[in-house]
């Protein structure tokens, strides 16, 4: 638009995604006034005006007071570019978080198509599972356990899925004859067990580490309704056939 174009209230209103009441508001507190008026007494409005209600929008939208925006527009020259600044830093965070919230949902999803749940209580598991794992793992850690699934492929995490079951299976009978952990066939299941944690971290040890960390602070179900109850328990028979290995 023109800096020499007019327009009356209703029109700017109209065009801006605003009420003409909010613009009568901001006229009565000198926040937007109009740079002139027709002779009948209308509000005429130039293109500067809609530079500063733009102005105006973008603040709010950051959260700003009406009175901090009438301060902030006080400043001198730089004010629009800052203002410009702030609100694209802002909508940079925000399609941060909505990638973030378009990636736990396709996981969602991915685990109803798996389990065959399509429940809401399902769906409230997941996502707290989810912010479970974000309580241990950092952004970079998983974005990294991101990049492994698509690596290692939807198709070998099903076949895992169905793996990690019969193992769990095999480790607890070992554990409740009392079997040492020492023995070649807790040692086979411990080497299996560590294989299939390496194949998703792609054996980085902070991830095992926050793995670990996770698996000790909280119970199995927390985690996720899936997990077997003692999964703590098998983990710790199978760090300590690890330690005899070692040993």
């Amino acid at each position: 638009m023109r800096q020499g174009v007019t327009m009356r209230v209703g029109e700017l209103a109209k065009r801006a995604g605003v009420s003409v009441r909010t613009l009568h508001h901001y006229d009565a507190i000198g926040l937007l006034m109009p740079s002139a008026h027709s002779e009948t007494g209308y509000r005429l409005y130039s293109g500067d005006d809609v530079g500063r209600l733009q102005q105006i929008r973008s603040l709010r939208q950051l959260g700003f007071s009406l009175p901090h925006i009438r301060e902030f527009l006080s400043r001198p020259e730089g004010a629009p570019q800052e203002i410009i600044a702030l609100h694209l830093a802002r909508l940079r965070e925000q399609i941060a978080l909505q990638q973030t919230l378009c990636d736990r949902l396709e996981r969602i999803a991915q685990t109803l198509v798996a389990t065959g749940e399509n429940t809401v209580e399902a769906i409230f598991d997941a996502l707290e599972a989810m912010s479970r794992l974000d309580t241990y793992y950092t952004d970079e850690q998983r974005a990294y356990l991101a990049q492994r699934r698509e690596i290692v492929g939807e198709e070998r995490i099903r076949e895992v899925e169905r793996e990690w079951p019969e193992l769990m299976a095999e480790v607890a009978a070992e554990m409740d004859k009392g079997t040492d952990p020492a023995d070649p066939v807790v040692q086979g299941l411990a080497a299996r067990w560590m294989a299939l944690v390496a194949e998703f971290t792609g054996g980085d040890a902070s991830i095992q580490r926050s793995l670990t960390t996770m698996y000790a602070n909280e119970k199995p179900q927390d985690i996720h309704p899936s997990l077997d109850p003692r999964m703590g328990e098998y983990g710790a028979y199978i760090h300590k056939a690890m330690a005899a290995r070692t040993e």
